[in-house]
């Protein structure tokens, strides 16, 4: 299964408003598990970024003003997403800011299926803080280069996030990196156990000719 891990990050909390996508990283899941493909890419907003968002991610006027328009990229955006589903840690968010960087460039809204994480452990740990940050805490992920948000890097700790979330390190009990390990040392030439004896003994041939004299015209004795 194809998933896309998603996250954006924007000059304010509202589209309807004026605010506009920065930063949009994705990262692409074959069955949960990273297969490092990645689209990353930053954005002339053609607005001042308001300090308040700037204090978020970073993301200056200066910086920001080299950078393409979303209308340059984002065929190449769509192209990478393609129909997987996605993987979006408050995903009302991330699509209502997409939908409307879609519709200024004459796209069609987003049609992909997703999963919300924040939704997805709300009801695994209710009552419980449900951030990013929080969910990394919780299940003992590295987030220390966080200092800032960026879409990228946190595109990456959320497909960790969501793989445990979905159970994923528990899922195989450590049998898939086993037995990838046996497949390349199969490939590689390396020792393989010796084939075992399936011959049977006389004792066996013995009681085998015996249950076939039970039987009315067995079709082993036909067969020899």
């Amino acid at each position: 299964m194809r998933e896309i891990v998603l996250d954006t990050e924007t000059t304010g909390l509202d589209p309807l408003a004026g605010h506009r996508v920065v930063e949009l990283g994705c990262l692409e899941l074959a069955n949960t598990v990273a297969t490092g493909k990645t689209f990353h890419a930053y954005f002339n907003p053609e607005r001042p970024m308001p300090a308040d968002a700037q204090e978020i991610h970073g993301l200056t006027d200066e910086f920001l003003a080299d950078q393409p328009l979303f209308a340059d990229k984002v065929e190449e955006f769509l192209a990478f997403i393609g129909d997987a589903q996605l993987v979006i840690h408050n995903a009302q968010f991330d699509i209502g800011f997409l939908n409307a960087e879609l519709e200024r460039v004459g796209r069609p809204k987003l049609g992909n299926a997703y999963v919300d994480t924040v939704s997805i452990a709300r009801r695994k740990f209710p009552g419980q803080r449900a951030s990013l940050d929080a969910l990394c805490e919780r299940f003992s992920i590295d987030n220390s280069g966080r200092t800032k948000h960026g879409a990228l890097l946190d595109s990456e700790l959320l497909a960790e996030v969501y793989l445990e979330l979905s159970g994923g390190r528990q899922r195989d009990l450590g049998l898939a990196a086993r037995l990838a390990g046996q497949v390349a040392g199969a490939a590689a030439g390396g020792p393989a156990r010796p084939p075992r004896s399936h011959a049977p003994t006389a004792a066996e041939l013995a009681a085998h000719a015996e249950f076939l004299k039970q039987i009315s015209d067995p079709l082993w004795l036909k067969a020899d």
